[in-house]
């Protein structure tokens, strides 16, 4: 960062010979869909730690409602979801990585498939859902509104399955261990047996997002953009931070958590109506409501403003009732819990924060700048998504992107022998913590103003005050020995936060999901990957690969 207060390196006090360790062949940080993936396509004769915040019922993949992205459809053709993916990404796309991925969805889905994923079918084919920028339907999804919680159900028994896989459930990350400029590992911790030292050959980092850095979002708790800082701390280039999707529709009930309100309801017909019943997306786009997700995040936040009201609503009135409740059962019991009819009540909706784009830069087969360590899924910047994600095209970038660094990680961890020599790592104790802080306050203060300041639409005036704020917050947080994983939480999403307030600020134009109030259009200049190193003088300017040109 430049000019800001650099936090320790790391973030909780350790000792070789204070701290139990433990020798494993890959670890695995993460257990939704692109770290089982990963985990799963290791080489038995490797031993497999895998390590997660919460139970691995809990990751944010369990929660993705749309489904899955792929050319499965004879009337589709592998070139129209590419073209899709590349007019969604607002030019930042990598066509290469593009067109890999989308070639290669087919046989990953297949293989959910062959591993008991059992999507939706009718007449016995599969049913294939449509979804915002998407020009054909090609969307598999399981239990009408519930891919991921089917998906997870049978990657889980599989990896269960597995003799070479240990899972560590409930156990933090504090931070990776580098030795020599290598990641040898990480510094972990659990209620029941405090820190632990893990030595790897080769480390897959797969822990997810950063939706929780924002009041309004639909992802658990535990998204908190862990795994960008500890990649941070140890040296890893980072990439696009600038880039928070906001999902449109999230449901908005005081007292209610903010469920996320699939695109797939839009793709089924459901209309976007305004507090007095008015459909105003086809004002603002030929597309309407199955325009990409970061043009109806600002539509509805332009009508918001506009009508002095909280939210929107979706409108599935004019469908039939019967269909609307089978294909979306779980959206119609959330409601219901409310007190509200799917199929005959306006639902109130507003954005809220729902992918991070950004995050460790990565390869194509999904190593980091970091010797060592590997990374996919949310966590990562692949060049997939560009500037604004696709629809459904995140569960396909784990599953990819999962096996590739799970594949590359086998052959390179094979490739080296076991070394059981601890290296001369460790971090002092700190000094004496001081007044003790009301943690949940300072978070709920960081939520608030990344909501305001770095929302939907930014500043250069709310950002300048945002990034004053929050290097004040880091001044007295950071230096801060913590004792439980509140308090590391909290340093990281510190961390993250002014990461993507300082790239927010440097990017002066729109772009897809930044959309910058001060300057309202896209300017070639800036069709540049902004990438960030810790100790560095700010941000570097990545130009796109050269078949990403005009």
């Amino acid at each position: 960062m430049s000019g800001g207060f650099q936090g320790p390196r790391y973030l909780a006090a350790f000792g070789p010979k204070r701290v139990p360790h433990c020798f494993t062949d890959v670890l695995i940080l993460g257990g939704g869909l692109a770290g089982l993936r990963a985990a799963l396509a290791i080489d038995p004769r490797l031993q497999v730690t895998i390590v997660t915040k919460a139970d691995l019922r809990l990751s944010s993949s369990q929660w993705a409602q749309g489904g899955i992205a792929g050319v499965v459809d004879p009337e589709d053709r592998f070139d129209n979801h590419v073209a899709d993916t590349l007019a969604a990404g607002g030019g930042l796309c990598h066509p290469d990585v593009v067109t890999e991925v989308v070639h290669e969805a087919p046989a990953r889905i297949g293989e959910l498939i062959a591993w008991g994923t059992n999507f939706d079918a009718r007449d016995g084919s599969l049913e294939l859902g449509r979804e915002g920028g998407h020009s054909h339907h090609r969307i598999v999804h399981a239990l009408g509104d519930a891919t991921g919680r089917e998906v997870m159900r049978a990657v889980i028994e599989r990896a269960k399955g597995r003799d070479n896989l240990e899972f560590w459930p409930e156990t933090f990350t504090i931070d990776l261990l580098t030795d020599e400029g290598v990641c040898r590992g990480a510094l972990v911790w659990n209620r029941g047996h405090g820190k632990t030292l893990v030595w790897a050959r080769k480390t897959i980092l797969a822990t997810g997002g950063a939706g929780q850095i924002y009041r309004e979002s639909t992802n658990p708790d535990g998204t908190s953009g862990d795994g960008m800082a500890l990649a941070w701390r140890a040296g890893a280039r980072l990439r696009d931070m600038e880039f928070m999707q906001f999902h449109p529709t999230v449901l908005y009930i005081a007292g209610g958590s903010r469920s996320l309100i699939t695109e797939a309801i839009r793709g089924a017909g459901a209309h976007l109506v305004d507090k007095d019943g008015r459909r105003f997306m086809p004002e603002f786009d030929a597309r309407a409501e199955l325009a990409p997700r970061d043009v109806v995040s600002r539509c509805i936040t332009e009508v918001m403003q506009r009508t002095h009201h909280a939210n929107v609503y979706l409108d599935l009135a004019h469908l039939d009732a019967e269909t609307v409740r089978s294909r979306f059962p779980g959206m119609a019991r959330t409601c219901a819990e409310f007190g509200l009819d799917l199929t005959r009540d306006r639902i109130p909706v507003r954005p809220g924060a729902h992918y991070m784009i950004g995050g460790v830069a990565v390869d194509r087969e999904g190593r980091t700048s970091l010797p060592g360590l590997f990374a996919a899924g949310e966590v990562t910047s692949s060049g997939l998504h560009g500037a604004n994600r696709l629809a459904s095209n995140s569960l396909l970038e784990g599953l990819v992107y999962g096996a590739r660094s799970g594949a590359v990680a086998t052959a390179e961890a094979l490739a080296t022998g076991d070394d059981f020599r601890v290296p001369r790592l460790s971090q002092p104790r700190g000094a004496a913590a001081g007044e003790p802080l009301d943690l949940e306050d300072i978070r709920n203060s960081l939520r608030s103003l990344m909501w305001r300041s770095v929302g939907v639409e930014r500043s250069g005036m709310a950002l300048t005050e945002a990034a004053e704020t929050v290097e004040g917050w880091c001044r007295y947080v950071l230096p801060r020995q913590f004792a439980d994983p509140r308090g590391w939480q909290l340093q990281n999403m510190l961390e993250v936060a002014r990461l993507m307030i300082q790239a927010a600020s440097t990017r002066r134009e729109t772009r897809g999901v930044h959309v910058r109030s001060d300057y309202p259009a896209p300017n070639d200049d800036w069709r540049v990957h902004l990438a960030w190193e810790r100790g560095g003088g700010g941000a570097i300017r990545e130009p796109l690969p050269p078949e990403a040109g005009h």
